[in-house]
């Protein structure tokens, strides 16, 4: 079972976590996280390209010419795919590209991005965070008293203060336990965990 380091905001050793090993050392399996990267991608993919079918262009009600005697070859309006100005054959409309994996298959890709944060070195685990007043630049400060540049914060419970100081600065971003994912994780090369949120992380991914 791996012991993490428990830190204060002046980085002090404060005390010491056990970490469950079905959760923070796991093998890491990169074809799932590349699985559920895509899943979470495609989710976010807004999908509204949108083209006009010939029924749906305006105009073209009248036939252009007589069917017969012209010389032409025979149309029937203006709208056609072949004409300018006519619809679009097989062009894209609004859509969802969002698909889901299996839950098992999500749980497992989270845990393999926890471990190999633990293995690489770069999570953090906080004591806590206290903070009074909105305050960008004291958060500043504390962030880098850890060197850290780009990291993912991840709370135990909503803190507007905590969330409001750190909202203009560049690289960092907070997010609640119960939305820790896996693009997230690997997006970010720190992954700071309060120390009350890593039992909620090991409850949800072990129930």
């Amino acid at each position: 079972m791996p012991v993490a380091g428990v830190y204060d905001i002046e980085n002090n050793r404060v005390s010491e976590i056990d970490l469950s090993d079905a959760v923070f050392a796991v093998e890491v399996n990169e074809a799932v996280l590349h699985d559920v990267v895509r899943m979470q991608m495609a989710g976010r993919r807004s999908g509204t390209a949108s083209t006009k079918r010939r029924q749906e262009v305006r105009g073209g009600g009248r036939k252009p010419w007589r069917q017969k005697g012209t010389g032409r070859a025979r149309a029937g309006t203006t709208r056609s795919p072949l004409w300018r100005g006519g619809g679009i054959v097989f062009g894209p409309h609004p859509r969802s590209y969002a698909y889901k994996v299996p839950k098992k298959v999500r749980k497992l890709a989270l845990m393999s991005a926890l471990s190999l944060k633990v293995r690489e070195g770069k999570m953090l685990i906080l004591k806590d965070f206290p903070m009074d007043e909105i305050k960008t630049k004291k958060f500043k400060e504390v962030i880098d008293r850890f060197g850290l540049k780009k990291a993912l914060l991840v709370l135990d419970k909503s803190n507007p203060v905590l969330e409001k100081s750190s909202r203009n600065v560049e690289g960092i971003k907070l997010i609640r336990s119960e939305g820790i994912n896996v693009y997230d994780l690997l997006n970010y090369d720190h992954v700071v965990l309060f120390e009350p949120s890593v039992k909620m992380i090991e409850g949800a991914l072990l129930s």
